[in-house]
């Protein structure tokens, strides 16, 4: 990496791993370097599944500490989850995971209750059961009164890491108690889930400064000169920032453990036919609302995997097994909430294909398949419905994120769609993250040269339809039982 210009440090956390990238920006492209990948997931506690945020702080430090120099540092992490802070400053246990099954039945009840047409009006976020707002009215009433605070995960780091208390617009967005339209906490909404809207802390927007790191931090770190600047700290906002969209009727597809499929528009569509098609309203950077559903996403595969007693290092072979299976023997609703829970996930795709006539599939590599073709019937549904909606064309999918190198998965997506994908980069939310920073230090103007740079700076894979959308529109019609 040459040394002409200012670094940046990006820490990307995600719900399997996590990873802090150098970047900067030289001779018109964008130039990064990956210092420390650790291992993320649930620890099991007494009460249930948690995240073992002590150890992902921890493993923030290892990493910062091989980062050089970097002008900024920023976070960014999945949505929702938070942890509850009290008066001196101390987190009231760690985190619960958005998958523990504590709001399994408060979610749908808080719903009827509330009238979901007016919940949907006021924050326009999809039903979600592990949405904030459900895991605060499942959540131990000592803890929440006991609590001065509420940061999410990204906040809770930057907290740990400069000792400045705040929220980012874009993951504050995917808690339901943000207005929609007013982009402010939703008092209503806090006192509806049993809390003060004073335990939630004040809102930043992407690029400003949360604060430099704290002595102790700098001295460990050997960071003595470096501020945290807030980015789009929902990683879905990082890694829209980071697609490298040269047209204007664009859809994406930011994949990893979960889909994230939809549009950037400059408003919220609140139509009680979005909310009935479960669509989310999300911020973005600058003001943009990043229309989407959120969809079961690779871990379908990566669950069969451990099913499997398998790793990455197996799936290659996999995937060229799935490549030689029949195409669309059997396909199941990749949104189906049956797939959240960790699990036996070939034992459950299999059931799913029982309850609507369809063959199981026989080998590991048709299993593969199915969960693929499944994945793409999800994100032709999502992509179709959110350009209804919201009055659009897609003339490109962009699908960013490790489903990137997925070669199935985004030829599978091509067909279902009937439109180009252009795949790449990999690593758009570390990519979004960087240039966030980088636009606050004054090296890039705005969304257009940002995306504009991507382009430029990643290697980038192009797939044409190479079937008609007839056999695709088939097979979606056996998703449901017939009654």
């Amino acid at each position: 990496m040459t040394t002409d210009s200012p670094t940046f440090a990006a820490v990307d956390l995600g719900a399997s791993n996590g990873r802090v990238v150098v970047g900067r920006i030289s001779g018109g492209l964008l130039e990064t370097t990956e210092v420390h990948r650790f291992p993320n997931g649930p620890a099991t506690r007494p009460d249930g599944a948690h995240w073992d945020v002590g150890e992902l702080f921890r493993q923030v430090l290892v990493g910062l500490r091989q980062t050089g120099a970097p002008v900024s540092v920023g976070i960014d992490s999945w949505g929702v989850d938070y942890g509850l802070v009290d008066g001196s400053g101390e987190l009231l246990g760690d985190p619960f995971h958005y998958r523990d099954s504590r709001t399994d039945h408060v979610a749908q009840s808080f719903v009827d209750s509330f009238g979901a047409p007016e919940l949907f009006a006021r924050n326009g976020l999809q039903f979600l059961p592990f949405n904030t707002l459900f895991q605060l009215v499942a959540e131990n009433r000592a803890a929440l009164g006991a609590a001065d605070t509420l940061l999410l995960m990204p906040d809770l780091i930057g907290y740990w890491l400069t000792g400045e208390i705040g929220a980012e617009l874009t993951n504050a967005s995917t808690t339901g108690l943000l207005d929609a339209r007013s982009h402010r906490w939703s008092p209503e909404l806090a006192r509806a889930a049993g809390m003060d809207v004073s335990v939630l802390p004040a809102l930043r927007e992407p690029g400003d400064t949360v604060g430099s790191l704290r002595p102790a931090i700098a001295e460990e770190t050997g960071l003595t000169d470096t501020s945290v600047i807030a980015v789009g700290s929902h990683d879905t906002a990082s890694a829209v920032v980071g697609i490298p969209a040269q047209e204007s009727d664009f859809a994406y597809v930011c994949t990893g453990t979960w889909s994230l499929a939809g549009l950037e528009l400059p408003g919220p569509v609140l139509t009680d036919r979005a909310r009935r098609a479960n669509f989310t309203n999300e911020l973005g950077v600058d003001g943009t609302v990043r229309f989407l559903r959120n969809i079961m996403g690779l871990w379908l595969l990566q669950e069969s995997l451990r099913t499997w007693g398998l790793t990455s290092g197996d799936l290659p072979a996999l995937l060229a097994e799935a490549a030689r299976a029949a195409p669309l023997t059997a396909v199941v609703d990749a949104e189906d909430h049956r797939f959240l829970a960790p699990g036996d996930m070939p034992l459950r795709i299999a059931q799913a294909c029982r309850e609507t006539d369809q063959p199981v599939p026989g080998t590991r590599g048709a299993m593969v398949r199915c969960i693929l073709e499944s994945l793409a019937l999800a994100h032709r549904r999502a992509l179709r419905e959110a350009a209804e909606l919201a009055g659009r064309n897609v003339e490109v999918v962009h699908l960013v994120g490790g489903g990137a190198r997925n070669e199935l998965l985004c030829q599978f997506t091509a067909d279902a769609l009937g439109v180009p994908v252009v795949a790449g980069p990999v690593e758009a939310t570390a990519t979004g993250n960087l240039l966030i920073q980088a636009r606050a230090a004054g090296q890039v103007a705005d969304l257009t040269e940002i995306r504009h740079l991507v382009a430029r700076s990643h290697p980038l894979r192009h797939y044409t339809p190479t079937t008609t959308t007839t056999p695709w529109t088939h097979a979606e019609s056996h998703l449901h039982p017939t009654p």
